[in-house]
This record gives structure tokens, sequence and C-alpha cells, in this order.
């Protein structure tokens, strides 16, 4: 008698999501949607802006150094500086994000310093990533209600819309940097995509 051996072969089992990144400019919603993610899913919220500040949104208490970095240097310049921050940055980001990884904890971490030609080749199974961009006027919406721009005067509207063009700049290169490396972008002002991207994100997390 001749006897047939099947062999079954169980399927491996999917790696657990441990960490989320968000990248993305000034006002796309990174920090709503790592903080929604964070309490849904009961896991640490981090962001890189505690780690350091570029001049940031010059409105409310505006100190002289900032309204002279904006005032003074040109868009260019502007958007340049904002580069090379997020590059020194990223010396202390990435260090951090293994240490955390390392002991096992699980994390949803934003912030405007993850570009996606440094997170990119980071993530896989166990750690997902994703751009927020948004259209300009959307963006420019956002950040001039924020700016409370109508009530300001001529000065601090100037200053108000070198941060936005810096923003607006930033939006564009921050796309460009995900499509090259492949990193998944969703639109800030689709309701609809952010609400599935965040139900993915748990489901993912939660699997």
């Amino acid at each position: 008698m001749i006897r047939f051996w099947i062999k079954c072969v169980a399927s491996p089992m999917p790696t657990p999501l441990q960490a989320i990144l968000i990248s993305g400019t000034s006002h796309v919603g990174k920090s709503t949607l790592a903080e929604r993610l964070a309490e849904r899913l009961g896991w640490a919220e981090m962001s890189t802006d505690k780690l350091g500040r570029h001049p940031g949104r010059p409105w409310m208490a505006i100190p002289p150094e900032v309204a002279e970095f904006y005032e003074r240097l040109t868009p260019e310049t502007i958007h340049w500086f904002l580069k090379v921050h997020h590059e020194n940055m990223w010396r202390q980001i990435r260090p951090m994000i293994e240490a955390e990884r390392a002991a096992g904890r699980r994390f949803v971490l934003e912030g405007a310093a993850l570009r996606p030609g440094y997170v990119g080749p980071l993530l896989g199974e166990a750690m997902a990533g994703v751009l927020l961009t948004a259209p300009d006027d959307f963006l420019l919406g956002r950040m001039r209600a924020a700016a409370g721009y109508e009530r300001r005067g001529p000065a601090e509207r100037r200053l108000i819309d070198a941060f936005v063009d810096r923003s607006l700049r930033e939006n564009a290169a921050l796309a460009a940097e995900a499509r090259e490396v492949g990193m998944r972008i969703v639109d800030a002002a689709d309701d609809r995509a952010v609400t599935g991207l965040f139900e993915e994100l748990v489901a993912r997390a939660s699997a």
C-alpha cells in the first residue's frame, strides 16, 4: 500500500504593528491624527517638535529673532534652513525610534521632521508611515485662521505670509520625497480618506 503524506504548512503570522510615523507640513493635521490613534490604541504619543524647534509660527508672542528671521531671509533660504534643521534633528530621532522598538514599546510619532526620505527605509510590517498632505488653499485657510490673519496689521501679515510660503513649499517637497521612496500619501482635506486611514491603522495594530 502506498501512503501519501500531505505536509501542511502553516501560514506565518503577520508581524504585529509596533509603531506609526506621521509626517507632514504645518497645520496638516499630524497632531490630531496621532492623538486619536494613541488614545484609541493605548499607545504612547510622541512628537518631534519637542526635540527642537525651527523658528515657528510668527504670531502670538513673537520673539525679535523670529521676526527678523522671517523678515530678512528669502523664501528659498527660509525653506533651506528648515531642511537643514530636520537633517540635524534626524540624528536624535532615529536613535529614539530604535530605542523604543528595541524596548518593545508601541508608539505613535508625529512631526514635520519625519521626512519621507529619512523614514521611508525604516517602514515595513512592524512600522507604518504616512505623509499627510493637502491642497495649498486648504493649508492657507487653516494657517490664516490659526494666526488670526484678518485682524493683523501689515507687518504681522508679512511674517505670517512668509511662514505660509515656507509651509507650502515644504508640503510640495515632502510629497515629492514620499513619491520617490514609495511612502503612502493621504489627502488631509479628504475626511473620508483620513477616516479610512485611521480605521486601517487601528485594524493593523489590533490584529
